[in-house]
């Protein structure tokens, strides 16, 4: 009897048991308890270009607090960040970080590339339905229109029915105007006026922010003293000796040495600044006056900012990554962005922001340095083995210039030539792929749409697959030697293979809805606007495959 009597009470307990469908589910809310979306007031994301991850440790000594540590320190950085794409070139590098996407869906296929439908080639934001505005170059001829879709900077108007300001600056067009997408507002500079610019895709007039900042001619006062090291040059111990064969000149010199004489150099020729560490000062100073006249981070709505530091890509360039020059870009790099962070604490508020560091690509040692320490590395000429092959082809198929070009490490054929000559298509790649491969400095040559039965190993395999565009990439990839890239030049360096010198890049967040910490774990490039949608609280970009870095967002 007990026993019924105990089974009644425990039956008639549970039914008055709160079911899952019966909780209220937590709801999103500001830190103040108000009805809004719980979102930073701004967000700033910095392109560091050709920040190759080591960077990051190679210089930590000699960085103050204020700058990449204040990041590394407080921030979460994610460690191991990959691009898993080719090629990892500029443009292909600022639409993925700001997309999720990859050329095979953004069609951002490399800084120009061949339009397979008509041979043409197309630079990647050209436009010739637009004009300059701000000078009277045609270097403002430019949009986001070969940008198949949208930006994590788009999807933040789109979400705050375009109350959001977004602004992007670079030196360099394609690095301001693809960040910014297609509803925000970009600014480059102009060599021959030496002002920063934008186009009529944008606005009719140059705000008068950028105006002002144009007059006030901070390129001249910043080169008034030329480039001579920061501190005294025999305490930079992470660099060669100053005069190395491996690094390039600025016109007039006679050696790659300090102090460089960059105010004569200015005088001839205004694009000097682009290689030089003053560069990154300008684009800094810039991005600060849109920071301070736009209001951004003081409105109803969260604002987006994005800085490319181009800078550090022309001198890495021209001196190669082992220079006394490098180092001094970036720890002159460090104390500006310290200004910048003090700034934004200023007038937007210590806690109020959310910011992102990383790279667009890396770059490899210079080829001289490497064989002077007895490491494998030499040029490529791809100029070469299109000739070559453009002879062999039509002594086979009595067709001359079957080829178009080899960029992008990319193999272009004639498509029109070749389907209404009705040559096999399949026998002249096999044919093309047989030659190359046994060539020097080669170890693949891919028929790309038969990658899939090809012995290559991850993740070259996935990094072709993401980086081909039907319409927009050439019909067969070649990958060389590592330590081997393309050009036959004695100096500097360049990137846009598949490994980790170029491909490892650094990502550092700090801020509002940031955990202190780091993680190892393997994230790519695609992951930056996934994260960035998650801690938004916004759509993904349309063409993202990347997946939110859930360890550094903070509950």
């Amino acid at each position: 009897m007990k026993k019924l009597f105990f089974l009644a009470f425990l039956l008639i307990s549970l039914c008055f048991q709160p079911t899952f469908a019966q909780k209220k589910k937590p709801s999103i809310s500001s830190p103040n308890n108000s009805k809004e979306v719980a979102r930073p007031k701004f967000v700033v994301g910095i392109v560091v270009d050709q920040m190759r991850w080591d960077y990051l440790y190679r210089y930590y000594a000699r960085y103050g607090e204020g700058g990449f540590k204040r990041l590394l320190d407080k921030g979460f950085s994610c460690e191991n960040t990959m691009i898993n794409y080719l090629p990892s070139y500029t443009a292909v590098g600022h639409s993925t970080i700001f997309t999720g996407s990859v050329p095979s869906i953004d069609g951002i296929s490399g800084n120009d590339w061949i339009d397979q439908l008509t041979g043409k080639n197309i630079y990647c934001t050209s436009d010739s339905t637009v004009t300059t505005v701000g000078a009277d170059s045609r270097d403002g001829e430019m949009s986001p229109r070969n940008l198949l879709v949208s930006t994590i900077t788009d999807e933040l108007r789109l979400a705050t029915n375009f109350k959001s300001k977004v602004i992007g600056v670079s030196l360099k067009d394609r690095a301001s105007i693809l960040p910014a997408g297609h509803l925000g507002a970009a600014f480059w500079l102009d060599d021959a006026s030496g002002n920063f610019i934008t186009s009529s895709y944008y606005s009719k007039e140059l705000p008068s922010w950028v105006s002002k900042f144009n007059d006030q001619k901070n390129a001249e006062k910043l080169l008034e003293n030329g480039w001579n090291t920061l501190y005294p040059i025999n305490t930079y111990t992470e660099s060669t000796a100053d005069d190395v064969p491996w690094e390039g000149k600025y016109s007039g010199e006679k050696t790659p040495t300090f102090p460089h004489d960059l105010k004569t150099v200015y005088s001839k020729s205004k694009g000097v600044i682009r290689s030089s560490p003053f560069g990154n000062t300008l684009t800094l100073a810039l991005a600060t006056e849109a920071v301070k006249a736009n209001g951004m981070g003081k409105g109803a709505a969260t604002d987006f900012l994005t800085v490319n530091c181009a800078s550090t890509d022309y001198v890495g360039h021209q001196f190669g990554p082992n220079s006394i020059e490098v180092e001094d870009t970036y720890l002159r790099l460090d104390k500006d962005l310290a200004t910048f962070f003090n700034m934004l604490d200023a007038n937007v508020g210590a806690g109020n922001y959310t910011i992102f560091l990383t790279a667009d690509h890396g770059a490899a040692h210079s080829i001289n340095f490497m064989k002077a320490h007895n490491l494998p590395a030499s040029g490529w000429n791809s100029n070469q083995l299109e000739k070559d092959l453009n002879k062999i082809l039509a002594d086979k198929y009595g067709k001359g210039n079957l080829i178009r070009d080899i960029k992008n490490y990319q193999v272009n054929f004639d498509l029109a030539k070749i389907s209404s000559e009705q040559l096999d298509f399949d026998a002249i790649k096999k044919m093309t792929c047989d030659y190359i491969r046994v060539q020097p400095n080669v170890t693949y040559a891919i028929d790309i749409e038969k990658i899939g039965a090809l012995p290559v190993p991850e993740p070259i395999k996935t990094m072709v697959t993401n980086g081909y565009n039907f319409k927009r990439s050439g019909q067969i990839q070649i990958i060389l030697q590592s330590g081997d890239f393309e050009g036959s030049g004695q100096t500097g360096t360049t990137h846009g293979t598949w490994s980790p010198y170029d491909t490892h890049i650094p990502l550092v967040w700090y801020g509002w809805g940031i955990k202190q910490g780091a993680t190892n774990t393997e994230v790519n490039m695609t992951d930056i606007s996934a994260t960035l949608a998650g801690l938004l609280h916004i759509q993904m970009p349309n063409g993202c495959i990347g997946r939110p870095i859930v360890e550094l967002l903070s509950k």
